[in-house]
């Protein structure tokens, strides 16, 4: 479960600069700071001279505008995104206009059945539902550059149309949020589903990316053991969940004050969302 970062000020945090970290990849941090942004949304440019920016982030003037400075003189190419959350997609219609770039994704956000018995459109608040990719990605679709190349890897179960992306020149996975080195992703039905979060974790662990740089946090140095610390806690709190319902607990908000003792109380609501999709 996600936990409450520290200020940026601790982290040392620079919002709006260029930082080189590696011979093919820039960042740019986006001022969003929370519990579930980290120290807040990390935007990617991959290449130089013509080049591509994974997650151009949200709808934020300030990082838009460093953004935009950071790729003056240069051709962007390709405006890629992971999946349709607020911190993640609605950026890529301002970066668009301003640079012509198609848009390329797995797809729009999923469609839940709302006004269903169960079914609430409060528990995805912070969808995007304006982004629709013009160019559409499928599992296993190579995305070229100069000079770079992109496997797109399907990883749903944060969101259905969350897509990895693996930078084959450095074996380096873009991992969006379905794994960072901060926190464990909070899975939201309809759409979340831990099922296929948890298959797409086993998927990753089958794969020999040497690093993965999350859309928030650090990156990850030791990828795979990280996947498999992930899919551990989730079948221990999957075991604990079955041991409350054995107790003839079925309420939510009973089985996270039992399961989360010590969660900050905004956090909770997301707790709840995570055992319910468990």
């Amino acid at each position: 479960m996600s936990r409450f970062p520290p200020s940026a000020q601790d982290m040392n945090v620079q919002y709006g600069q260029v930082e080189q970290v590696s011979p093919l990849v820039r960042r740019v941090l986006a001022r969003n700071p929370g519990p579930f942004t980290f120290t807040g949304t990390g935007t990617f440019i991959i290449g130089s001279g013509s080049v591509a920016v994974i997650d151009p982030g949200p709808l934020n003037d300030e990082h838009i505008t460093a953004l935009l400075q950071a790729l003056e003189g240069e051709t962007v190419s390709h405006i890629i995104v992971t999946h349709t959350h607020a911190d993640h997609s609605p950026a890529a219609a301002p970066l668009q206009k301003a640079t012509g770039a198609q848009t390329y994704g797995y797809g729009p956000h999923g469609t839940a059945k709302y006004g269903e018995p169960g079914i609430d459109e409060r528990m995805e608040e912070g969808c995007d539902r304006t982004f629709k990719p013009d160019v559409v990605i499928n599992d296993g679709d190579e995305i070229e550059g100069a000079g770079w190349t992109l496997e797109c890897v399907h990883t749903p179960g944060h969101t259905s149309n969350h897509i990895c992306y693996a930078l084959r020149e450095e074996k380096t996975l873009f991992s969006g949020d379905h794994v960072m080195g901060w926190s464990t992703s909070v899975i939201i039905p309809p759409d979340g589903s831990m099922g296929a979060y948890m298959d797409s974790l086993q998927r990753l662990v089958e794969r020999d990316d040497a690093l993965y740089r999350p859309t928030h946090g650090p990156e990850v140095t030791k990828p795979q053991n990280l996947v498999r610390a992930m899919m551990g806690h989730r079948k221990l709190r999957e075991t604990q969940i079955v041991d409350c319902l054995r107790d003839g607990m079925t309420d939510i908000g009973a089985l996270v004050a039992r399961l989360y003792e010590k969660l900050d109380n905004r956090l909770r609501p997301a707790a709840a969302l995570s055992v319910y999709a468990q």
